[in-house]
């Protein structure tokens, strides 16, 4: 769970600076080993991939957040031919669920409508609690993009619309990718606006090609014996173990863009990360 951080806004003039004096952004491409070799990429053609330092470069220097937003990010892919430093650019933040396996036996029943229905109560219910903690309100609008779990693969992705009361003109994007492993989750967020909807849609597909566990941290290769069992299925991999069920507030950190300001706001459930692009 992300601690909670103070409000911070770099100014434009701070940021430029902090950009200026930082090296060029060193891409990768081809096959990329993650998490000490237990996964991988493959960029292909239409990625490219930035390691945690790269990473931190364009999340920190670039869109003006503070180092502390970059601490449990393992990487970036971003789309080639775009500057995630523009307005069109955009990237996938790279982290890991270290929680354990989480079993898919729920998969196959899931009423996605009625988890929207869930959660969207849920975030109404703890707008009172961010009002109080200075912090604006949220509207969970609905499913950008409707949930689907592949059994085959044991990968996942999702995308939520959402409103936020100190940013009335834009919605924020949040999808998702998880690559469930023997015994962790690596968690791909996408950090757009929904304007980028049709592009990330498209661009999302490639990534869950080409992203994928090693033989030995595969899904299959868990063992009940040895190996952490996680306490929840995939409806946790989607926030639906929410606050009022399980009595906690869940941080979520949004990582947004240079010239706003980088928000911890408390949203029940299990999702750990949601990308927020703002204004330029």
């Amino acid at each position: 769970m992300k601690k909670a951080l103070t409000l911070v806004m770099l100014s434009g003039l701070a940021a430029a600076g902090a950009q200026a004096a930082e090296a060029p952004l060193r891409y990768q491409t081809g096959q990329i080993s993650l998490l000490g070799g237990k996964a991988q990429l493959n960029t292909g053609e239409s990625l490219r991939y930035l390691d945690a330092s790269g990473a931190k470069q364009v999340i920190v220097g670039q869109w003006g957040n503070p180092p502390e937003a970059a601490e449990d990010v393992l990487g970036m892919i971003v789309p080639a031919g775009l500057d995630p430093a523009t307005k069109q650019g955009w990237g996938v933040v790279i982290t890991e669920s270290k929680d354990g396996h989480v079993s898919d036996k729920d998969a196959a029943g899931m009423n996605y409508d009625q988890l929207m229905r869930d959660m969207q109560a849920a975030t109404k219910e703890e707008n009172s609690g961010r009002q109080d903690a200075g912090f604006g309100t949220v509207d969970l609008v609905g499913w950008a993009d409707s949930p689907r779990y592949d059994a085959a693969t044991h990968k996942m992705y999702w995308a939520k619309e959402l409103a936020f009361s100190d940013n009335p003109g834009e919605h924020t994007l949040n999808y998702a990718v998880r690559v469930l492993g023997r015994d962790n989750v690596l968690e791909l967020n996408a950090v757009a606006g929904m304007t980028q909807l049709p592009q990330i849609k498209r661009d999302m597909a490639a990534v869950l090609n080409q992203v994928s566990f090693t033989p030995g941290a595969r899904y299959e290769d868990f063992n009940a014996d040895t190996d952490q069992l996680a306490t929840y299925g995939i409806a946790g991999l989607l926030g639906v173990a929410a606050a009022k069920k399980v009595g906690l507030l869940g941080v979520v950190l949004l990582f947004l863009k240079k010239g706003w300001i980088l928000i911890a706001a408390a949203l029940g459930g299990l999702g750990r990360l949601m990308g927020r692009r703002a204004r330029a």
